[in-house]
């Protein structure tokens, strides 16, 4: 009888694991990183595992980019022209992306998505969740603020009415009350055209729009204008 139940297991195990190998549910991990690291040159920017920044670019070379107590920190220097982007490929079309931030008053952060290759945007932007104190925003930048030829119209002082009826449509505000110097988490979920917003385990806020259901994603971009403090940042594909 005992060998007949072991024959059955073994019968049965590869099916198994395979059913769980194919599984749909089996996480797809772009980015993992919690930043327990140490730069060899505490004067250059060496953040590694992958992310790149726009400092040598946008800041003359000035350092932006911290690794302080296993967590990253971002600084916008005085010299710079434009926030600090700090960059990670990684190809999607839905994801969850988790992490923790801090800010202080006046600072904030941004969850830019963006595909380099659409080229009816400024610089492959396609949506944002940007995280403030006081404001939760999330913004369709494809089809609305970063469209080219929207852009371009606002740049040299032609904005239509139009177009900003449509920028103003196609961005969702939302106060909230968070404390300054805290860790907080957050965790932004886009699935389709939907973008939905937790910060600490709470529904925060959600918008649809077509834009954000651009299919080729394949850039995160942490936009920060002024300060701000990140650690134990994943990225889970879902498509």
């Amino acid at each position: 009888m005992i060998c007949l139940i072991v024959i059955f297991l073994f019968s049965v195990l590869p099916k198994v694991v395979l059913d769980v190998a194919a599984s749909d549910d089996v996480p797809n991990i772009l980015i993992d990183d919690d930043f327990e690291r140490a730069e060899e040159n505490d004067h250059l920017e060496q953040i590694g595992n992958g992310w790149g920044t726009n400092s040598e670019k946008r800041a003359k070379g000035v350092k932006q980019v911290d690794l302080v107590d296993g967590s990253m920190k971002i600084t916008r220097a005085d010299v710079a022209d434009h926030g600090v982007s700090v960059t990670h490929e990684a190809s999607f079309c839905d994801a969850v992306l988790t992490l923790r931030f801090r800010l202080n008053e006046g600072d904030d952060l941004g969850i830019n998505i963006a595909d380099m290759n659409e080229k009816s945007v400024h610089a492959g932007h396609i949506c944002v969740a940007r995280v403030r104190l006081s404001q939760l925003e999330i913004s369709d930048l494809k089809m609305g603020l970063m469209n080219l030829d929207r852009r371009l119209r606002r740049q040299a002082g032609n904005e239509t009415a139009e177009d900003k009826k449509i920028n103003s449509e196609l961005s969702y505000k939302r106060p909230l009350k968070l404390e300054p110097g805290k860790w907080h988490q957050l965790e932004v979920k886009i699935v389709g055209k939907r973008m939905d917003v937790k910060i600490n385990g709470v529904d925060s806020g959600s918008f649809e729009s077509e834009g954000i259901a651009h299919p080729t994603k394949s850039r995160l971009r942490l936009a920060v204008n002024r300060n701000a403090w990140v650690d134990d940042l994943k990225l889970v594909k879902l498509k």
